[in-house]
């Protein structure tokens, strides 16, 4: 399973992004994708690598959801329907490009 990271931006050393996550655990971040961002930017991560610029939200968002995947592995009771409310009560769209020409 390929899982992003929502990490914050700290400092930039060249292309290097130093980052925390929403634990305070430090990561290094290669920016060659995103271009080098500003103290306090969001970035969607992925083995090592920014792979988009996001907003605090959407980071809050994901954190909030891989803490209960992590909750869930542990056997720990979650509330699956707060962690993904944004899945809840929808239905899945699919992206424009597969969605065929329109009538």
């Amino acid at each position: 399973m390929c899982v992003g990271i929502p990490l914050q931006v700290r400092r930039m050393e060249g292309s290097v992004a130093l980052c925390t996550d929403l634990k305070g655990r430090e990561h290094r971040i290669d920016t060659l994708l995103v271009g080098p961002q500003p103290e306090g930017a969001w970035l969607m991560t992925f083995l090592g690598a920014a792979r988009a610029v996001i907003g605090a939200g959407e980071a809050a968002r994901v954190s909030a959801a891989l803490d209960a995947l992590s909750g869930l592995m542990a056997g720990l009771p979650v509330d699956l329907e707060a962690a993904f409310a944004d899945l809840v009560d929808r239905e899945p769209q699919l992206p424009e490009f597969l969605r065929g020409p329109r009538t």
